[in-house]
């Protein structure tokens, strides 16, 4: 892919005279449309099946796209064109000009090397093989390997976490201000065990993911602490009418829920239904852990903190709360 931006109202004619003669020597096909006042689209179509696309706007802006099959003799024919159009570019063109050349986007591989971040980023990681790839009747779990964050666990194609991202685990358990010793601790979700509702994460993650859970998963219920596999929110609202308080309450659910229903009918106020029934298990005194979540509405009033870290296999920075109730007057 190739774009360049002109510094003046251009003449899609004249540039598309001085390109055709690089695509020409490839023994490519053209074909030429226009419309008026809105630029041109020429496409050249070679015998081997590879084509490109040349769209030019009469503003300034001109789009190169070229697809062909992935092999090392077409990837360097595409390589070489992409290259001969942007020297042509940068020689006729004056100083105000831009010219960008961006890498190619691999698609139909064995193995699907990219993945969107939060926000909407596309992002090319370094898998180089599929460890898992099931669908359970919640969601499809996916374990890449990395070779840079080692084991990545993907949830219906959201990064959750990687071998690499200590940084997470330590910033949503306070980053090592608190001391849990003989501490009641209540945990939602997590990728590496919690109330979690999906069985299959469990078993995959402490089989190829064992450097962030150790040994915790081989039993469900230990001398200090017991997983259950269950929708989070009953229990919650259990917990609550028992009366059952906690001192810590760390809420690692995904960012998006599998469903909201039948609880509420949006993802936010599913958010805060969690949020308040956190609260009301959370002792006077405990602290509430989370990543970015809602705070209205909520049955008490409460105040927090936030921190911003970087986690690596999200290749953005990340933000996470630490929320407590006010102090009763």
């Amino acid at each position: 892919m190739l774009h360049f931006k002109l510094g003046a109202r251009v003449d899609g004619e004249t540039i598309l005279k001085g390109l055709q003669f690089i695509f020409q020597e490839q023994g490519m096909t053209e074909s030429v449309h226009t419309w008026q006042d809105h630029g041109y689209l020429s496409t050249y179509i070679n015998k081997n099946g590879s084509f490109a696309n040349l769209r030019i706007y009469p503003h300034g802006f001109v789009l190169l796209d070229l697809q062909s099959y992935d092999g090392n003799s077409q990837g360097q024919e595409v390589n070489s064109l992409l290259n001969k159009v942007e020297e042509r570019m940068k020689d006729s063109q004056d100083s105000t000009g831009r010219v960008k050349q961006l890498p190619p986007i691999l698609r139909g591989g064995a193995i699907d090397r990219y993945w969107p971040t939060a926000h909407g980023r596309l992002v090319e990681y370094d898998i180089d093989e599929v460890v898992y790839d099931e669908d359970s009747p919640y969601q499809n779990t996916k374990i890449l390997h990395s070779k840079q964050f080692v084991y990545i666990l993907i949830l219906s194609g959201d990064v959750n976490l990687a071998e690499s991202d200590l940084a997470y685990t330590q910033a949503i358990t306070g980053s090592g201000k608190e001391d849990y010793s003989g501490k009641d601790v209540l945990i939602l979700g997590g990728g590496d065990g919690a109330y979690y509702i999906d069985q299959m994460v469990i078993d995959e993650y402490k089989k190829y993911v064992r450097k962030t859970c150790g040994d915790v998963l081989n039993n469900l219920k230990g001398d200090c602490y017991q997983v259950l596999i269950e929708d989070c929110i009953p229990v919650l609202k259990r917990y609550a009418k028992e009366g059952r308080e906690f001192d810590y309450v760390i809420n690692d659910l995904t960012a998006v829920p599998i469903s909201t229903s039948p609880e509420e009918d949006s993802t936010w106020e599913f958010l805060r239904l969690i949020l308040d029934l956190s609260m009301k298990v959370l002792k006077q005194d405990g602290k509430y852990f989370t990543q970015g979540n809602c705070l209205g509405h909520l049955y008490c009033p409460v105040e927090f903190s936030k921190e911003i870290i970087y986690v690596p296999s999200y290749l953005e920075l990340w933000v996470f709360y630490t929320v407590w109730k006010k102090a009763k007057p």
